[in-house]
């Protein structure tokens, strides 16, 4: 036990968490234990990019899993908290490429090999700096475990899944159409587009006939995309063009002649029932394409401009070509109407570029065989959601999934096992690089350019981590993993996919609970973004208040699958709570003695304020248990912080200064000594997965067993150590002592004045707690003496009552006031109310102002004189009552 003179007045965070931290580190506690007796609990981190930065979700998400981890690591468990990151092609691609071209060079400068040299060094450099910034936030993973998804096995696990997925036909090439990024320049998954509904406008076109009889007019969205339409459709039992199913119009602008089609994806009802169809720009257009063999036109070059298919609008960028385009339809008599039209547009989820539908040849992973199960696995609840509402996303996700596109032209990746044969054209899938065509034996192979979608591996984390495809130890110990901590916006993204990789590889699902958080809104309730510039910087917080602080805000108030917005105050509320935790131990240390002998204290010793704090944190334990068993953080913290400020600060350290002085006897003062220590280090022990850093200084310095909180023992309720009785009789007196409290305060009672209470209660047991009470009454309400009674009798007209539960303390007001300054004070206050009678009397009998005054004024007037006419009535029926008391 360090001495008081050695220990700081105030907590500092910057002085104490690097050092713990560091210290936790060394001594191994971030470590599963390693007793196979011991049940395994798993948690991998949904890895961060490498080119991130911890924001205020990193925060959160990892807020929540270091408390997971901290409280099964204290419950006995063998806890593991899997840390790494994803290599994030996409993002680091672009970061480097922007590098580069600040120097003036260019991928196809440099080549691939260079470029990826470029990439491994960009990863060393700064892949590393989010999980330096997880380390400030406290999060005790297993650093010695750390992986990444390009790491040597993960590699290696991304490309057995490929080769496995494609001998099982789960993964194909073909012409599909895929979202493209005109700015990435790559393919994008449907999962990473991110919808928003925008203001467009419906164009009005006339398609004329080729025969001359006449038109169809036909609305589009992108009037641009029609030098790339071959048809026309419309709807087989529409009877206003059956007759013209079959025949041609010319598409204006390009003078083609385009076959009118009949198909039943055309909407009779929406617009004219005609719709323009244009298989390489639009995936429902290339479906009609496909069943009626037309011809497909791309239109559009890979950064968004028109080729050469577009005629006199080649180069034009896309947005420019549609001003010209519905200029040129106008002038040629072709455009016949607009109207405005809210639609939902799709953007790159990393670059916010509209992205453009596009046909292309790409890998793509055939996902119904793959969605049933994984449907399945959520629907038996062999993997449920906290919140549940939260399984109806993934359930629509998965029941109305496509194919996906796995490939991406980029360089950073893993890059597909595919080889062609450049004699015969044989694509050779494998594991490793193949010496020479299977099918011809030619030695002339070309791998596949594209990388692999990024969550192609990420999807594999759960159990690649682990060290799949071989049969590890982890994996035998720590597979399948306990929860998977997500924001709700990523369920698509993540959650989905590692599911059904999961079933398709290991035979059982990654997780058994998928928690769902919201996520960090600004104090207003906008999502923090940079173009808004209300983004704040978790980093900025922990210098200033600490990371136990930082903590405190974002999980007080906080609800599984519910935003949150983060307001200045809740952070401050956190530094506060520490200051009144910091506070409290110095008091409980100061009064500590060089030698103190807990074996001697037994439950004979405890008073009755002592069984009831005992008795009190036996409830929390219990309940902040029964609460984070829920996930439910929010509530589990609100309920330490009232139990340490309120019950402990406010009451158990008051009540226990009187004793603590030594001048109830030195047993009463190892008595106080004891639980005070007690108390404080099983708080200590309750707030550790929320507070680590302050719970632990404290912990460091009070008597119990040698160690550190982290490796210590999760609070368990003591039976008998719960005092039923202790907390009635507590409850009352604490509800009377608070109610005196603010009468005196609101009758300006002055401290030193003493107060006689009679207390009235049917119950004896009631009338006994207060009569055993008046120590505490005396001390901290100012009472003079108790007298306990079962009616009203001999209790004065004019006594002031606090009402309590099963009763009520009357407080003769001689023995609060002085009645004749009272009497006097309320005569002067009649005599106010007379005049102000008398002055508003007269402005309302006064016909000219009530005639010429705004109504507003009149009535305000009536107003004062109604609220006067009330508070002179109750004056003097006071100075009655006053007089009575006198009498």
């Amino acid at each position: 036990m360090a001495r008081i003179d050695k220990i700081a007045k105030n907590f500092e965070p910057a002085e104490h968490e690097t050092k713990l931290y560091q210290n936790w580190q060394a001594q191994g506690f971030f470590k599963p234990d390693e007793n196979p007796d011991k049940p395994a609990y798993t948690i991998v981190i949904p890895p961060p990019n490498i080119t991130g930065q911890l924001h205020m979700g990193h925060a959160l998400d990892n807020s929540l899993q270091d408390l997971l981890i901290r409280l099964k690591r204290m419950q006995g468990y063998a806890a593991l908290w899997l840390p790494g990151t994803d290599h994030a092609s996409i993002a680091t691609e672009a970061r480097i490429v922007e590098k580069m071209r600040q120097e003036g060079v260019t991928k196809d400068d440099i080549g691939r090999d260079a470029f990826l040299e470029r990439a491994w060094a960009w990863k060393k450099e700064y892949g590393g700096r989010i999980i330096e910034q997880l380390k400030r936030l406290g999060a005790s993973c297993d650093w010695g475990r750390e992986r990444f998804t390009m790491d040597e096995g993960l590699s290696r696990a991304v490309t057995e899944v490929f080769v496995n997925l494609y001998k099982k036909d789960l993964i194909y090439r073909g012409e599909r159409i895929i979202n493209w990024c005109p700015t990435c320049l790559t393919s994008i998954s449907d999962a990473e587009v991110e919808y928003t509904e925008q203001e467009g406008r419906f164009w009005y076109l006339r398609y004329p006939l080729a025969d001359g009889s006449g038109e169809l007019v036909l609305a589009t969205t992108r009037p641009e995309t029609l030098l790339g339409d071959t048809a026309v459709a419309v709807h087989p039992d529409d009877d206003r063009y059956s007759h013209l199913i079959g025949q041609t119009v010319i598409l204006p602008l390009m003078n083609r002649p385009i076959p009118i089609i009949a198909d039943s994806y055309v909407e009779r009802d929406f617009g004219t029932g005609v719709v323009k169809i244009t298989p390489a720009h639009d995936p429902n257009d290339f479906e009609v394409g496909l069943r009626h063999d037309l011809q497909i036109i791309n239109v559009l070059t890979e950064d968004a401009h028109i080729n050469e298919n577009g005629g006199a609008y080649a180069e034009l960028d896309r947005m420019a070509a549609r001003k010209q385009i519905v200029k040129d339809l106008a002038d040629g008599g072709y455009l016949v109407k607009t109207e405005p039209h809210k639609h939902n547009v799709g953007a790159c989820y990393r670059c916010r570029t509209v992205v453009e539908p596009r046909i292309s040849f790409q890998w793509f992973v055939r996902m119904q065989p793959l969605a049933d199960p994984a449907i399945e696995a959520v629907v038996q609840q062999q993997t449920r959601f906290v919140p549940e509402r939260f399984e109806k996303i993934y359930f629509n996700w998965m029941e109305n999934i496509r194919d996906w596109c796995i490939s991406r032209q980029l360089w950073w990746g893993h890059r597909v096992p595919a080889w062609y044969c450049q004699d015969c054209g044989e694509i050779t899938v494998a594991a490793s690089t193949p010496e020479c065509c299977e099918k011809c034996g030619s030695t002339a192979l070309r791998q596949d350019e594209d990388t692999l979608d990024t969550w192609f591996s990420s999807a594999l984390w759960p159990f690649s981590t682990l060290g799949w495809p071989d049969k590890t130890e982890d994996l035998k110990r720590f597979y399948p993993t306990s929860v998977l901590v997500t924001a709700y916006d990523i369920i698509f993204f993540c959650v989905a996919r590692m599911i059904f990789s999961a079933l398709e590889h290991t035979g059982t699902v990654p997780f058994h609970t998928v928690l769902i958080h919201g996520i960090i809104r600004d104090s207003e309730g906008r999502k923090m973004s940079k173009s808004l510039g209300n983004g704040i910087d978790p980093l900025e917080l922990i210098d200033a208040y600490g990371a136990d602080a930082l903590r405190y805000a974002l999980i007080h108030g906080n609800a599984p699958g519910n935003d949150q917005r983060f307001q200045q105050e809740k952070i401050e509320a956190g530094r506060n709570f520490i200051n009144k935790i910091w506070n409290a131990f110095r008091f409980t240390v100061m009064n500590f003695d060089e030698e103190m002998d807990f074996s001697q204290v037994s439950v004979a010793d405890f008073t009755l304020e002592d069984r009831w704090i005992l008795s009190r944190l036996q409830t929390l334990k219990a309940d902040v248990t029964a609460h984070l068993d829920k996930y439910e953080f929010g509530i589990a913290l609100a309920k330490i912080t009232s139990f340490i400020w309120e019950e402990f600060c406010d009451w158990t350290i008051e009540m226990s200064k009187p004793r603590l002085s030594g001048s109830l006897g030195s047993q009463s003062r190892l008595t106080a000594q004891y639980i005070l220590n007690l108390v404080l280090i099983e708080a200590m022990q309750l707030l550790h997965p929320f507070m680590p850093f302050i719970s632990e200084t404290v912990y460091q310095h009070l008597e119990h067993t040698p160690g550190s909180i982290m490796v210590s023992a999760w609070p368990k309720p003591v039976p008998h150590w719960q005092f039923p009785q202790a907390e009635q009789a507590m409850g009352s007196l604490m509800a009377a002592i608070r109610e005196i409290r603010n009468i005196r305060t609101g009758m300006q009672v002055a401290p030193s004045r003493k107060v006689n209470l009679i207390v009235v209660a049917q119950d004896e047991q009631t009338r006994r707690y207060f009569s055993e009470g008046e120590p505490y009454l005396q001390r901290l309400a100012g009472i003079a003496g108790v007298k306990a009674q079962a009616d009203k009798t001999g209790i004065p007209l004019t006594a002031v009552a606090a009402i309590f539960d099963g009763g009520a303390a009357y407080m003769p007001l001689a023995d609060l006031i002085d009645l004749d300054q009272e009497m006097e004070r309320l005569n002067k206050e009649r005599e106010n109310l007379i005049r102000e009678l008398e002055r508003v009397a007269a402005k309302l009998g006064n016909q000219q102002f009530v005639s010429k005054a705004p109504e507003k004024v009149v009535l305000a007037e009536k107003e004062k004189m109604a609220r006067y006419q009330e508070m002179l009535a109750s004056t003097e029926e006071r100075l009655l009552l006053l007089q009575k008391e006198k009498a």
